[in-house]
């Protein structure tokens, strides 16, 4: 473990937050609070950063895999998961989105803080900023991940997605459409400076 660690607490857990990952802030507390997790879920954590969201989803899930672009938050969320008596239901891998993932491979329930944030183009993007840099419209990756995520779904599977409004919410519920993914607003949240965050849920019908 690195020697500068930053403590952070939600509900009966505990995470220590790595140098190099992505801190737990608002919009994780408000995703983790109202992550719906079915007992004996096959669950994807997309962007797993520190592994609240997958360690929160292990109390119900049989089962989670925690993908990670960021090293330094692939180590980092297989410590927390110890930490928090989790290892041996959650299984850790670094890579983009779903390119580590095995062909075929389904999920119940797919789950994901994404990166929302516009950032001008060029500027440095650290392992840690890639957490919330979305590009100049803050679409670059979400809209990847819409566009791929059908195909890692169970029949009847889910989607939790956490975005800004500064990236076009009605946007990605379009998108979301398009790949044949019923898809609405599960809870909204004020944030200072005119932002707002929201958390959509979208499933595979038929």
């Amino acid at each position: 473990m690195p020697s500068r660690v930053r403590r952070v607490f939600f509900g009966g857990y505990v995470f220590d937050v790595w140098e190099g990952v992505y801190e737990p802030a608002e919009d994780s507390f408000v995703f983790a609070e109202n992550l719906a997790v079915r007992d004996g879920d096959f669950v994807l954590d997309v962007g797993t950063g520190c592994g609240i969201l997958g360690v929160v989803a292990c109390e119900k899930a049989a089962g989670v895999v925690g993908v990670d672009v960021n090293p330094f938050a692939v180590r980092c969320a297989k410590w927390n998961a110890e930490l928090n008596g989790v290892g041996d239901k959650m299984f850790f891998v670094r890579g983009d989105l779903f390119s580590p993932l095995r062909a075929g491979e389904r999920f119940d329930l797919v789950v994901f803080n994404a990166p929302y944030l516009p950032v001008e183009r060029g500027e440095d993007v650290s392992w840690v900023s890639r957490a919330w840099a979305g590009g100049a419209s803050g679409r670059d990756v979400i809209d990847r991940f819409v566009c791929e995520v059908p195909n890692y779904l169970k029949r009847g599977g889910r989607v939790f997605l956490m975005q800004s409004t500064l990236c076009g919410v009605d946007e990605t519920l379009r998108r979301f459409g398009d790949v044949g993914l019923r898809a609405g607003v599960v809870v909204e949240c004020d944030l200072p400076f005119f932002e707002r965050i929201v958390l959509l849920k979208a499933e595979r019908v038929g």
